[in-house]
């Protein structure tokens, strides 16, 4: 078995590139199957969020999971090879582990992370690619990131990505409160920055969403209103504030929307932050002078604040992960060896009850029983030391030595005086 970790993230690759290997919620059951139909990848999960997209496979060949990957996903024929990393073994761990404590965030310390790699674990697990080692893996991951924040305060300072979104729209609309807010979609994402925004008391927010029904539930929690993606055409120019955060595929806020929107309002700015990946506002809408978007990418100056403060708690709790990547390790260790440690369990079994019936055997014919112990024992030694000694005669000579040693160390017998 061979843990590998393969996949790309906000650090090394732009938000364009990043969003072409994305995987919608609805794409991940099939992409699994794909994966785990190739001959050679055994296991396998995904995390897809805005920030990251990685394949999580117990396989005896990375390259197969790469050639996957960029066969499935990279479409235009971009080239990956320099945005791409590939972690193996104690490293693809120790990486799994980070990325659940929220080490390898945009934001240090978020918990939104924990929760993404807890609906990957999900995802695959119904799709049934889970298999002993990734089961394994997300248990422990798991673990690690309730430790690192019991332990640290990592995340006590952290600047969430809903409040940074908070403090960039304060850069185009410092008095909030007289702004009025529309989130479309409503997921996490959308939940937190609602929260976060609520928080200013604006003027008014809105919640638009493809049908009612998690919307609506939304919108009652924030005393905001709910309205369809539909109502977008005529509605869109009511709002100085705009957030998005959808699963859809395709951009669902055009440039020509945004024009007549903007025509609508008498030219006044809008703010407009789309944290989908793929983006849900056209790139094009950012060449209009009154709007200023953001994508989740510009969230990182924000979020970057107070890094240097919590340096300490990220020390300690990099030492918490290099201990249970340790850990993991050897229980990786011991379940490699459990068949053959099963196996001579199995076979030592065989031999005792095949003699402890032999011995019955005399017994109730009438034998002494001192002797038959004593048969017994005789038995018992010579089953036990047969395949060594097989082992030693036909033994080369080249491998005799090591051969020695090894048995030495396994009956612990001390060299003569």
């Amino acid at each position: 078995m061979k843990l590998v970790v393969l996949g790309l993230n906000h650090r090394t690759a732009p938000l364009a590139l990043r969003e072409l290997l994305a995987f919608t919620p609805a794409e991940l059951p099939e992409a699994l199957l794909d994966l785990t139909a190739l001959r050679g990848v055994y296991e396998a999960a995904i995390v897809s969020t805005c920030n990251r997209t990685e394949l999580y496979c117990n396989t005896r060949d990375p390259e197969l999971v790469r050639q996957w990957l960029e066969a499935a996903r990279s479409r235009a024929g971009r080239d990956l090879a320099d945005s791409l990393y590939c972690h193996e073994g104690d490293d693809a761990v120790r990486h799994v582990f980070r990325v659940a404590a929220g080490l390898d965030s945009m934001v240090l310390g978020e918990a939104q992370i924990l929760g993404q790699v807890k609906e990957a674990e999900r995802v695959a697990r119904e799709a049934g690619t889970l298999g002993l080692l990734l089961n394994g893996l997300f248990q422990r991951a798991f673990a690690v990131a309730k430790e690192v924040r019991t332990e640290t305060r990592i995340g006590s300072a952290s600047v969430s990505m809903a409040a940074a979104a908070v403090r960039l729209a304060g850069r185009t609309f410092p008095d909030l409160s007289q702004a009025r807010v529309l989130f479309v979609g409503a997921g996490e994402m959308i939940e937190l920055c609602a929260r976060h925004f609520h928080a200013s008391q604006p003027r008014g927010m809105a919640i638009a969403n493809r049908t009612h029904g998690r919307g609506d539930a939304l919108a009652r929690e924030f005393g905001a209103e709910a309205i369809l993606l539909s109502d977008l055409n005529t509605r869109l120019a009511e709002f100085d504030v705009v957030v998005t955060s959808t699963a859809s595929t395709l951009p669902i806020i055009g440039k020509g929307l945004v024009e007549r929107a903007l025509r609508a309002r008498d030219r006044r700015p809008v703010f407009m932050l789309d944290l989908a990946v793929p983006r849900d506002i056209e790139a094009e809408v950012a060449e209009l002078p009154e709007v200023h978007l953001h994508t989740v990418d510009d969230l990182a100056e924000v979020v970057r604040q107070g890094v240097e403060a919590r340096q300490a708690e990220v020390e300690v709790a990099e030492a918490i992960i290099a201990e249970r990547v340790d850990d993991f390790s050897h229980w990786l260790a011991s379940r490699a060896l459990a068949p053959t440690i099963r196996s001579l369990k199995d076979q030592a079994d065989r031999i005792a009850r095949h003699e402890t019936a032999r011995a019955r055997k005399k017994l109730t014919a009438g034998d002494p029983a001192e002797r038959v112990l004593e048969e017994l024992a005789v038995q018992l030694a010579n089953k036990f030391l047969h395949a060594p000694f097989a082992a030693l005669n036909a033994a080369q000579e080249d491998e005799q030595e090591e051969l020695v040693k090894l048995i030495r160390r396994l009956y612990r017998l001390h060299d003569q005086d």
